[in-house]
């Protein structure tokens, strides 16, 4: 797809069906999902305003096509207003009409031009090369090329991030993830099993609106979309910090909707925005669903984080690695001291109180003593001059 240079954004979904009003709604949305100002949300609508499509090539290795679903079932916006106004997808095998020779040279013009973006699904076979070859050309090989002159790599998934299912032991092919093969160019982290769509777009958005990914964590993954732990955003978690927890599928806990940890839920050790922006649209997560969470967006989740359905003997908290029993006796403990803290509190609070009023009574006399000093003072002068007057008169 060649960009369209002198078009703005905003003209070219307009083009497609999309009034302003509906831009700005998005542009909004983005700004809320980078968890950046709602201030921002005009700087967002200018930039992207301002910019010409990037051009974007999405390669597939050892993948299951999830990400490309996920993709595919963009909502706000919709794959349509991505592709025909954001972004030009110059190469995605599994969606483009081109096929061979005239895919080949749609992704080789792009690698020509530069500024590209490279996105990346599935992990690349170092061990056994033929076992993912496109054109003849190895995964590896075909990722070299691709990222020559490119702005930036988006993997999406687990897969191309941290090597996800197929590096799983013993990994027959030997996959790695897109860092192990190539550096030196800026990279960005959406892993998952998928990619939440919504994540890919605000990171593009960022891309486009700042000039570069926005700031990641030491796995290169956005902190937007990962900065927080899904145990502690979880619409469950209430139940955790009062004990309740579902014991078996389908038991009465797991009908009322209380904690799933006993139930191999991993959303203590993993790090995703997954409860606050969901996936479909909005509509559910897992754990909504009734299912655990089993922390594929975490390395090596497929070996650390099985079996799924068995809890993790240790829940990771921010200071120290204590069971959920213990949390929750923690939380119990940490109530009662908050109650005696308030208490101990409101002694200190009137001891200072006191200690002020004195402060200031202090000071008030102080005060008074020097104001009946200065007036005493007046006093003598005023006298002192009337002694003298009368003797000039006599």
């Amino acid at each position: 797809m060649a960009s369209e240079s002198g078009r703005s954004l905003s003209a070219r979904l307009a083009g497609a069906g999309v009034d302003r009003r509906s831009f700005l709604r998005f542009c909004a949305g983005v700004t809320a999902t980078l968890a950046l100002p709602p201030q921002l949300a005009p700087k967002v609508a200018y930039a992207l305003d301002s910019v010409d499509r990037p051009n974007v090539i999405w390669l597939e290795f050892q993948d299951c096509a999830g990400d490309s679903e996920a993709f595919l079932r963009s909502r706000n916006p919709s794959v349509a207003d991505l592709i025909l106004g954001m972004i030009s997808l110059d190469y995605h095998e599994t969606v483009m009409a081109a096929a061979g020779a005239a895919a080949e040279k749609a992704r080789d013009d792009a690698v020509a031009a530069g500024g590209h973006l490279v996105v990346v699904e599935g992990s690349i076979p170092t061990g056994i090369p033929g076992s993912c070859t496109i054109g003849g050309r190895s995964a590896e090989d075909i990722l070299r090329a691709a990222v020559r002159g490119a702005a930036g790599i988006i993997n999406v998934g687990t897969c191309s991030a941290f090597g996800g299912i197929p590096a799983a032991g013993p990994n027959p092919t030997g996959a790695v993830r897109v860092e192990d093969v190539v550096s030196g160019v800026e990279v960005a982290n959406l892993t998952g099993c998928p990619v939440n769509a919504d994540n890919l777009t605000a990171t593009i958005v960022h891309f486009l609106s700042f000039g570069g990914f926005p700031a990641r964590d030491r796995f290169s993954r956005p902190l937007f979309a990962y900065g927080e732990r899904i145990h502690d955003t979880c619409q469950r978690r209430g139940h955790f910090d009062a004990g309740q927890f579902a014991e078996q599928w389908g038991d009465e806990g797991h009908r009322k909707g209380w904690c799933l940890y006993r139930l191999g839920c991993k959303g203590p050790s993993t790090f995703h925005n997954c409860p606050s922006v969901r996936f479909n649209g909005g509509t559910s997560w897992p754990v909504a669903a009734g299912h655990g969470c089993v922390g594929c967006s975490e390395p090596n989740f497929w070996d650390t984080m099985s079996p799924f359905y068995d809890r993790l003997p240790h829940v990771a908290t921010s200071r120290f690695d204590l069971t959920a029993d213990q949390i929750g006796v923690g939380v119990l403990a940490a109530t009662a001291t908050g109650f005696a803290a308030h208490g101990v509190g409101k002694v200190v609070q009137h001891k200072v109180a006191a200690r002020r009023e004195k402060q200031a009574a202090d000071r008030a006399a102080e005060h008074a003593e020097e104001a009946e000093r200065a007036e005493e003072a007046a006093r003598q002068s005023a006298t002192a001059a009337s002694d003298t007057q009368t003797g000039e008169v006599k």
